[in-house]
């Protein structure tokens, strides 16, 4: 492997003869095309004038599959995708290299608006439901994570659930993945991180509102880490949660590590959450430790929110960021939290 400089921590680069087991898959249950929507002074109720507008191929999956292809990771990407109108998912993969392992639903995939105010550093998002899979669909997917999962180190599901179809899809997943010997790492919310949760995947990450309606009362930031800290006990091998721009923490076994990030100018917050998982991802595979993946994390997030758009052009973004995130970290006692 070759070795480059990445502000202050050292990424390896991949052969071109990389293992199968370098092979990171992504599941985007819930896929959309994003329309970002640039409106100063959005006011709701009133005519509002976009100075500026993209559409890009989207779904928390995807984004992350995108990202990793800047650290040179063979990368697939699996789950629903409307048969009407598949072509600008299908552009992105050819153009990345990313293997397409969708399975194809009748009707379109869905339209995600985004306004992004530059007055406020605000995004508002209009999401629509998705498509609605049948049975057959289903079992298609189950069938092709399982054969994925097989080639792979890891497997990543992100995103939302399709109107219709049920929450513990999250569950039945991470078991194929953790059956064929991969890892399972999952980003998601409401009843599908308890599905997932219950599971035991190798990660997750929830933010602190996400984490607080899973143990059922608000959460102050050390109580988070207390509760992040039975789910590592529990069997999880790291469990993240998003503080916002106030940064992440991250929990494993051997301690909990905090970082806070750079002072930044925010244009959108599509995709940082995205990146942080993505970049956790690439991490591990890189031998980094917890603190090294978390601080790389950290930094590939708050570059993602300088964008209109969910990707980077280059990971040469995130040094000199890299350099400026603020890491704490907190060894524990070896004890168990009951």
């Amino acid at each position: 492997m070759q070795q480059r400089q990445a502000g202050a921590e050292t990424l390896f680069l991949m052969e071109n003869d990389m293992s199968k087991k370098d092979k990171i898959v992504t599941i985007t249950l819930n896929p959309a095309i994003d329309l970002a929507c640039t409106v100063p002074g959005f006011t709701y109720g009133a005519v509002n004038r976009v100075v500026a507008s993209r559409t890009d191929a989207g779904g928390k999956g995807v984004n992350i599959a995108r990202l990793l292809r800047q650290f040179e990771l063979p990368v697939a990407a699996t789950g629903f995708l409307g048969e009407d109108n598949p072509h600008l998912f299908e552009k992105l993969f050819r153009n990345l290299g990313i293997e397409d392992a969708f399975v194809r639903v009748p009707g379109e995939t869905r339209i995600g608006i985004k306004i992004l105010d530059p007055s406020d550093h605000s995004t508002t998002d209009l999401n629509l439901p998705g498509l609605s899979p049948q049975q057959q669909q289903i079992d298609q997917l189950l069938k092709t994570v399982k054969q994925q999962a097989e080639a792979a180190a890891l497997v990543i599901i992100a995103g939302s659930i399709p109107v219709g179809l049920d929450a513990e899809i999250v569950a039945q997943l991470v078991k194929v993945i953790k059956q064929q010997g991969a890892k399972a790492y999952v980003d998601t919310s409401g009843p599908a991180l308890r599905f997932a949760i219950d599971a035991r995947p190798s990660l997750v990450k929830p933010n602190i509102d996400e984490l607080s309606e899973y143990v059922g009362r608000p959460l102050q930031v050390d109580e988070a880490i207390a509760e992040a800290r039975k789910l590592v006990n529990s069997g999880i091998e790291t469990v993240v949660v998003s503080l916002g721009a106030e940064g992440a923490f991250f929990v494993d076994a051997s301690g909990c590590v905090q970082t806070k990030p750079p002072e930044i100018e925010a244009v959108s917050t599509v995709g940082a959450g995205d990146a942080m998982v993505g970049s956790l991802a690439a991490g591990l595979l890189k031998g980094l430790s917890l603190a090294e993946r978390a601080k790389l994390a950290t930094a590939v997030s708050a570059a993602i929110v300088t964008h209109a758009g969910p990707g980077l052009s280059s990971l040469d973004e995130t040094n000199k960021l890299e350099l400026q995130v603020l890491v704490t970290e907190k060894e524990f006692d070896g004890g168990t939290d009951e």
